[in-house]
């Protein structure tokens, strides 16, 4: 069984004309436990809507969420609704919206405190998921002052403290600068690497190139599923809904579509310079 189990699953929103609009049309995809697994997708193709799912702030309407045997449709007592967030954390694209407290370690202790975890526990908890983003030098600063990388940082270390097996992160590095963006990958491959499950929603194909697995969905429903270097092989599939590949990828397919004998999965600048050296090289 699947760490997580996304079958057939359909959600819609009313319009302001009181229409109905449906976002996710019999979506369906399995997560392994331990992988890292990017999704990608145009504006609207609902993968917001899916995080919103995944983290039970929707109620599923049609289909269902299995998350490690748990079906989210049939949760339905605050106990059960704890053991959900011990299994799955979300870290979302503003970390504003996700900080709550004056004091980063205040932050950091939030989630374990509603757990209700002794004093003991709490603190080596948020010792241990400060210094592994580490900030544990701003344990006493205050989230406002810090950057966006910072408080991204401090996102990720509060979800650590309740120590999920299972992390999603959506849009997470949209609204960093190029470094806080890195810094907060490099977070999330060290997560993954430390044994807990990623889903990476994202826009930014260099980050997807880092998952085990790239997973793309389109209008709501299943559009390619495979490891990076097959869902990017499929250029001009990805163009005709919106989606570019990594430009390293791009140059190659049109390099073979050229007719230069390069082969169009190229999906690192290594591995491109390597293929056009031993073609120069060749003559």
């Amino acid at each position: 069984m699947a760490f997580i189990e996304i079958n057939n699953l359909r959600h819609s929103y009313e319009n302001d004309d009181n229409t109905m609009e449906e976002t996710l049309k019999g979506l369906s995809f399995t997560v392994e436990k331990g992988e890292f697994v990017a999704l990608l997708g145009h504006n609207g193709s609902g993968k917001s809507t899916l995080a919103k799912l995944l983290a039970s702030v929707l109620e599923i309407q049609e289909g269902s969420i299995v998350i490690d045997g748990m079906d989210l449709a049939k949760i339905e007592t605050e106990e059960e609704l704890f053991e959900l967030r011990r299994k799955i954390g979300m870290v979302f694209q503003n970390p504003d919206d996700q900080l709550v407290a004056t004091v980063v370690e205040e932050d950091i202790a939030f989630g374990p405190e509603n757990l209700g975890l002794a004093p003991e526990e709490i603190r080596r908890r948020v010792y241990r998921s400060l210094k592994a983003v580490g900030m544990l030098a701003y344990a006493k600063h205050a989230p406002h002052r810090l950057s966006g990388g910072q408080k991204q940082r401090i996102a990720i270390a509060g979800v650590l403290a309740m120590m999920p097996e299972c992390i999603v992160f959506d849009e997470a590095t949209a609204m960093l600068d190029p470094k806080g963006r890195r810094d907060v990958m490099a977070m999330i491959q060290k997560i993954h690497e430390s044994g807990i499950t990623v889903l990476h929603i994202t826009h930014n194909m260099n980050e997807a190139l880092l998952a085990d697995r790239v997973v793309v969905v389109n209008d709501g429903t299943l559009f390619l599923s495979g490891t990076p270097r097959e869902v990017f092989s499929h250029v001009e599939e990805l163009a005709s809904i919106g989606l570019e590949t990594p430009q390293v990828t791009e140059l190659c397919h049109a390099l073979s579509e050229n007719g230069i004998a390069i082969d169009g999965d190229i999906i690192s600048t290594d591995e491109a310079a390597e293929r056009i050296a031993a073609l120069y090289f060749a003559k």
